[in-house]
């Protein structure tokens, strides 16, 4: 599961570009009145912005609208012991620090648990007033808009990124995907397509969480998740892209794309049919 920011950004800057003309330039790019934009940023990519974090999010509530809804990732690595992240935070050390690690960390909270690793957008964006966040304890989403309970309501806690996750409802909403000074390696909406893989691979996962109040460790199966190849696919996509599928231009410094979510991920279907295994049963 990708980063979907840049976690060193600062969380504010008052000089730079006006949020009026960030508006501007995503509306160039595409962005229409009433879209579900699913946003994907790097903030350093983009450059001053008035307002930092907060103005990136007013830029793109006012490109989209007060009947459009801007979605991000705000997913909690953190709290598992199967991710990437738990990983590389262990790494080195011995079995009593190893269990110190896992006896500070914190159950899933879609109130209050932060996503770090998301970044100062998605921060920004999950701490809003009005905004909601998804149910799934470790790839949630949070979305700030008119159709945010429809979108986020019914994530799975045993299904990350398929047909009952917000991705599934973003490409029944044809939604939009806007990466912000990021690439494709970011491009969450091509897992679902992973799901749409016939017999993809499976695996295990465990994370932390409290039902009732009280704190556990649980353990579910799902699809296993790869993005090693999502710059690949994504070069490919924008190849062989149909009519309106791309497009690219800049937002302040950053190259950007946006992208339809339907065609990014009929395509990731498509492209990664044989050059994923297939599960063994």
């Amino acid at each position: 599961m990708p980063a979907v920011d840049d976690v060193r950004e600062a969380p504010d800057r008052t000089a730079g570009a006006d949020p009026s003309g960030t508006a501007g330039a995503l509306s160039g790019l595409g962005v229409r009145p009433g879209d579900v934009l699913l946003v994907h940023a790097s903030l350093r990519s983009l450059g001053p912005v008035a307002g930092g974090a907060r103005g990136v999010l007013a830029a793109l509530r006012r490109a989209v609208g007060p009947e459009g809804t801007v979605v991000v990732p705000a997913f909690t690595p953190e709290n598992s012991d199967t991710s990437p992240h738990y990983r590389a935070r262990v790494r080195g050390l011995d079995a009593a620090a190893v269990e110190a690690v896992r006896a500070a960390m914190d159950p899933y909270d879609p109130a209050l648990t932060p996503a770090p690793s998301m970044g100062v957008l998605a921060e920004t964006v999950r701490t809003a007033p009005g905004a909601g966040r998804s149910a799934h304890p470790q790839t949630s989403f949070a979305a700030l808009g008119p159709r945010t309970h429809r979108l986020l309501a019914g994530h799975r806690p045993d299904c990350h990124l398929g047909e009952d996750s917000p991705l599934a409802r973003l490409y029944e909403a044809d939604a939009k995907i806007l990466l912000l000074g990021t690439g494709y390696g970011t491009c969450t909406a091509f897992h679902l397509g992973e799901y749409r893989v016939p017999d993809p691979p499976r695996g295990n996962y465990r994370c932390v969480v409290a039902p009732h109040g009280v704190r556990r460790w649980w353990e579910y199966e799902d699809v296993a998740l790869d993005d090693g190849d999502f710059p690949a696919l994504g070069a490919a996509f924008e190849e062989a892209a149909g009519t309106g599928d791309v497009a690219t231009g800049r937002v302040g410094a950053a190259e950007c794309r946006l992208l339809r979510l339907r065609a990014a991920v009929d395509f990731a279907a498509l492209w990664l049919t044989g050059r994923r295994p297939r599960c063994d049963g």
